[in-house]
């Protein structure tokens, strides 16, 4: 298989990865054969998947805005994927061009693609880190400059917790990066669940593992709800993603009691 040109020395293409399938479901075009298999074959099995994919991304820009309004001005994405139309540092560098953003992703196309885009913008960076290793992630962090552990954050961790099994301590990963932060600082999460559609989510967690490295874990909505321990939550709380503050009917991708993906945001007091 040929390598593109826009792909780095040495990534793996013969197995799909969360990050490229996720932006062949939004339409994007850094993805390799073997992703946008995986992702039809997920789609044969659940028809409005891309529906989801769509309501993620609107639930992240409405939580960034709604960061910036509380006056949030440096974002750290944690899982922040394949850049794609409406990237964080679009959203928040629309509102204020001083603003703040660093990317972080463990999938090297990922991150190879964000400091493609970000060239010359000395506000926003890209480095390749592992949630799972939280104190090297956070050291990376620090070692950019971008991003001030000492003021407010906005945590970005968005369809990445999903990825990280029970066995890894995802309450325990949220909980460090909540220690690491100043308060004031938002978090939000979106996150895969099971909590509507059990079997459609069986479906796509056995997809998961047939098709990729990485798993899924769907999770119950009081699962989800365990991510922010320690955070005081922002209203409505841990919602179906449509209904976490809804600007206008197109953020209506899913109809409510469908999805197969909830959210939330949170502040440290």
């Amino acid at each position: 298989m040929d390598r593109p040109v826009w792909a780095p020395e040495g990534v793996d293409m013969q197995h799909p990865s969360p990050a490229r399938m996720y932006d062949a479901l939004l339409g994007g075009s850094h993805n390799f054969a073997v992703d946008r298999d995986a992702a039809e074959l997920a789609i044969t099995l659940v028809p409005d998947l891309p529906r989801l994919a769509l309501s993620n991304r609107a639930f992240l820009r409405r939580a960034v805005r709604f960061m910036l309004d509380s006056g949030i001005r440096q974002f750290l994405d944690i899982g922040s994927g394949i850049p794609t139309a409406g990237n964080v540092h679009e959203i928040v560098h629309e509102l204020d061009p001083q603003a703040r953003v660093l990317y972080v992703d463990i999938d090297p196309v990922a991150v190879a693609h964000s400091r493609t885009i970000l060239q010359g913008n000395e506000r926003a960076g890209a480095i390749e880190a592992d949630l799972r290793k939280s104190d090297d992630l956070v050291a990376a962090v620090r070692e950019t400059g971008l991003i001030d552990f000492e003021q407010p954050v906005g945590l970005l961790l968005i369809a990445v917790l999903h990825l990280v099994p029970d066995i890894d301590d995802p309450v325990g990963k949220v909980s460090a990066l909540r220690e690491v932060v100043a308060p004031g600082s938002f978090i939000a999460i979106s996150h895969l669940t099971s909590e509507l559609r059990p079997d459609d989510a069986g479906k796509l967690g056995q997809h998961s593992v047939n098709q990729t490295k990485v798993g899924i874990h769907f999770r119950t909505k009081d699962e989800i709800v365990a991510l922010f321990e320690g955070w005081d939550s922002v209203e409505p709380g841990v919602v179906e993603l449509p209904l976490w503050r809804p600007e206008s009917e197109r953020d209506q991708h899913e109809k409510p009691g469908r999805s197969l993906g909830m959210g939330g945001v949170a502040i440290k007091v």
